[in-house]
């Protein structure tokens, strides 16, 4: 089935009957001229109600729990009132009262645990998705299309990471084959709730940050999908944030390195993991604004020809802290330092954005997300307790009021006298550079500024690097 479309709905697309029917739209219109598998995120701000109604059932706020479900289940009824005929309406109900059900029990083991464990909070966030693969597929079969919803759990194998698990490829191809494949082959179209999976004995686990995307192309890829088609509220990919830079404009094409890098650096369109399963295989992948589906988007694919030097694009993220080390002297050895404070954040699963060191003096800053800090800084403090304790390390220091800029492309390798008219350009805006950071693959160069100085250095490196 090499002509197998994937599609990927994200939040804001099907946050409303209105977006579903036209997300069932979407899935009709490519479903007349080829197979079509499509994975669905739960309806905007439904994830967030999830999780408020679990940390009331830890702190044993009947009033709370109940209230909190009763906004699940009146926002999804109201979303059928619109979307199926009235002959339909019972029966889903019904369906949808079944998986809010299993949310309450869920939320009444946390509430008598008086504590929220990873594993059961994967279980219960997974129902805003369980939710809205039912709603899309139920308007497919209202408008004639067989159509059935399927639970990633039975179909994406995972490790025991819960909260941020990763693929298990093999044994997931052979879920997908067995669950997927034959719906396809019978022309059904399978509905697919991104975001979570399983691992192989059956326990429920969710793929982190931006999951769905990664859902998205788990199944394209163990399905050998031609394409994967990632719906969003955006144009597409851009050269810049068009907030901070009303001149910024669309890529026609991008690389999977480049998006990757993007999504890293606080671009929001796609998460950098979700390019990761499709590598091997060059699948393409398009970036489409459901709200807006007669424009073309962003063609993502594995590289792009000649003629493409430079810097493609520059991100930024603002809600970032950078935490800084250094050894009280030359005699404690910095790298054993910096190798045990990163791996502390790796245990902690605090995402490191940017490294950067300086040589004789061995110090050291990390950048990570504001979200991370109090995890982070407790990491570090635990595994370099006795360090610390008796001063062979100085004291952990925080910043922050910091920023994060990344000029990413991957023509900007060799490409002479590029970092110099960056720095430069910033400089000119008098704004102050804090730590740099660049790879030897030279794909992207991160800056760190001060906060109040992010977005004139972005729309100056923007206009340095000819972008718009």
């Amino acid at each position: 089935m090499n002509n197998l479309l994937a599609m990927k709905f994200g939040g804001t697309s099907v946050g409303s009957a209105a977006r579903m029917k036209a997300a069932g739209d979407l899935i009709a219109l490519e479903a007349a001229k080829r197979p079509v598998v499509a994975v669905v995120s739960a309806m905007s701000k439904i994830t967030d109600l999830l999780l408020d109604v679990a940390k009331h059932a830890e702190a044993d706020d009947q009033t709370a729990i109940d209230g909190g479900i009763e906004l699940l289940e009146a926002r999804h009824f109201e979303a059928v009132q619109e979307l199926l005929p009235a002959t339909e309406r019972l029966r889903v109900h019904e369906q949808i009262e079944e998986i809010t059900g299993d949310f309450r029990r869920i939320v009444s083991g946390m509430q008598m645990l008086g504590y929220r464990p990873p594993r059961a909070v994967d279980e219960a966030i997974a129902v805003g998705e369980r939710l809205s693969a039912l709603l899309v597929s139920e308007y497919l079969k209202s408008i004639g299309l067989a159509s059935e919803a399927v639970n990633a759990s039975e179909v994406i194998v995972t490790d025991a990471v819960f909260g941020n698990a990763s693929p298990m490829l093999r044994e997931t191809r052979e879920k997908a084959e067995a669950k997927l494949r034959p719906l396809l082959d019978r022309g059904v179209i399978p509905v697919v709730t991104g975001f979570n999976g399983a691992t192989a004995d059956g326990r429920p686990t969710t793929l982190g940050r931006g999951g769905s995307d990664f859902s998205a192309a788990i199944v394209a890829a163990v399905l050998d999908a031609a394409e994967l088609w990632i719906w969003t509220d955006v144009d597409g990919i851009m050269t810049a944030d068009p907030r901070l830079v009303p001149g910024a404009k669309i890529l026609d094409e991008i690389t999977y390195s480049e998006a990757a890098e993007l999504a890293y650096a606080g671009a929001k369109v796609l998460h950098p993991r979700t390019l990761a399963p499709l590598v091997e295989k060059k699948i393409p992948v398009w970036s489409k604004n459901s709200f807006a589906p007669e424009k073309p988007g962003t063609r993502i694919v594995p590289a792009l020809g000649a003629g493409n030097g430079g810097a493609r694009a520059v991100t930024s993220m603002a809600n970032v802290a950078l935490v800084s080390l250094e050894p009280a002297n030359t005699g404690v050895g910095g790298v054993h330092v910096m190798a045990r404070a990163i791996d502390a954040l790796d245990s902690a699963g605090v995402e490191l954005l940017a490294l950067s060191s300086s040589s004789y003096r061995q110090s050291f800053c990390l950048l990570i997300r504001k979200e991370d800090l109090e995890a982070a800084t407790q990491a570090i403090e635990t595994a370099l307790a006795l360090e610390l304790a008796h001063g062979y390390v100085h004291g952990i220091e925080v910043d922050q009021n910091v920023g994060l800029l990344a000029v990413v492309g991957e023509g900007m390798r060799g490409f002479s006298g590029l970092a110099g008219r960056i720095f430069t350009a910033i400089s000119r805006e008098k704004v102050n550079i804090i730590a740099i950071a660049q790879g030897s693959s030279e794909l992207t160069i991160s800056i760190v500024v001060r906060r109040d100085g992010l977005e004139k250095a972005v729309r100056a490196v923007h206009a340095e690097c000819h972008l718009a």
